[in-house]
């Protein structure tokens, strides 16, 4: 176990290395020990051994635990925003976890899947029982909250729908919803980027398109080899173009919500990698996991939750606004109370927002 230890009014953080059962052998080889940070608050010393709520951050797409704990221009960190709150009397001491669910893939949903592994029974069945066992928090789901941005938002409001029984409260930053309109729109952009490890390569000329878009892997949103030499070259390289980076995002909600064990990869893909045309049974897969699709069927848990915060900016440049306007509509249509805010920003660097939802979730989940 290390300690780095900013003292005084800083609190302290803790980075220890857990090694997961649950993510052992997963289909990408990703490593199953990964370091976990604790930052535990000014008042964890105390001489009267008290115990704390306990909030999860739950990071974006291509981001690991720890890097919200980085030295962060221009603003602060994670550990350093809770300190600040803390000591402007805007929220109340809580300790605040940083799980690593980084993946070959570039991240994940922080939901399970079979190719890329069950980081959900990661969090749930291994990471809370390890946090409340080397910590003084206090254990109840009561206690218990969830928050992140994007790929984490997403996370949130997805654990607050289906893993009730251990949060007590989510907030929700600029979270994927509206498929329809978050991943839809990148999908000719990442058919392109594949295209370039099309074999055998193209030739100007004529092009028989049914027999080329109708050969079974490809009609049935399967890999005919491209995929994977995309992914081959990508994982050579330290640095992704813009282009690459979406192609390996759209790759990785692929293999989130529509996992086929019997695909080459473990998974396949919503769109024909020929003619792009839309594979509608491969589409439904992902609309399944969509949050504004869920709300009714999630309704009761969503309604037993202490809190939810939901927020984003009305120029998010991945069109989440939108989703996050329909997911607002929905719960209040099921009568599920919640908070839900826009600001004038869009998807990127807005961490500062933050100063809003964890005193929102101190106060849902204070003792």
């Amino acid at each position: 176990m290390t300690l780095k230890r900013p003292q005084g009014s800083s609190g302290t953080l803790v980075v220890l290395e857990h090694s997961s059962k649950i993510l052992k052998g997963n289909p990408l080889g990703d490593p199953h020990a990964r370091k976990l940070g604790v930052w535990l608050p000014p008042q964890y010393d105390s001489a009267d051994k008290r115990r704390f709520p306990v909030l999860y951050d739950l990071v974006g797409f291509t981001g690991s635990g720890l890097s919200h704990a980085n030295w962060k221009p221009f603003g602060d960190n994670v550990p350093e925003r809770a300190a600040r709150l803390m000591h402007e009397k805007k929220m109340g001491p809580a300790i605040i976890v940083f799980p690593d669910c980084f993946t070959a893939l570039g991240g994940n949903q922080y939901v399970n899947s079979s190719a890329i592994g069950n980081y959900a029974d990661y969090l749930t069945r291994e990471i809370i029982p390890f946090v409340d066992r080397e910590f003084r928090t206090l254990p109840g789901r009561e206690h218990r909250g969830c928050f992140g941005k994007s790929s984490g938002g997403y996370g949130s409001i997805i654990h607050g729908m289906k893993y009730t029984q251990h949060w007590g409260a989510i907030a929700n930053h600029s979270g994927d919803a509206y498929f329809d309109f978050v991943y839809w729109h990148d999908w000719p952009n990442t058919l392109n980027e594949l295209a370039k490890h099309r074999e055998p390569k193209r030739k100007a000329g004529g092009f028989n398109v049914l027999r080329e878009s109708s050969r079974k892997r490809i009609a049935g949103g399967c890999d005919d080899g491209r995929i994977q030499r995309f992914l081959a070259q990508a994982w050579e390289k330290e640095k992704l173009s813009s282009a690459e980076g979406h192609c390996m995002m759209n790759l990785c909600m692929a293999a989130t919500y529509d996992p086929d064990a019997k695909a080459p990869l473990g998974f396949r893909v919503p769109f024909n990698l020929e003619s792009g045309e839309l594979i509608e049974r491969r589409w439904q897969k992902w609309r399944a996991h969509d949050p504004i699709n869920l709300v009714a069927k999630y309704r009761a848990n969503l309604k037993s939750l202490r809190g939810i915060y939901i927020d984003c900016g009305w120029r998010d440049q991945y069109h989440i606004h939108y989703g996050s306007r329909i997911l607002s509509k929905r719960l209040a249509a099921a009568g599920v109370r919640h908070r839900y805010e826009e600001f004038d920003d869009n998807h990127s660097d807005i961490d500062y927002r933050m100063d809003v939802s964890l005193p929102f979730l101190y106060r849902a989940l204070r003792p």
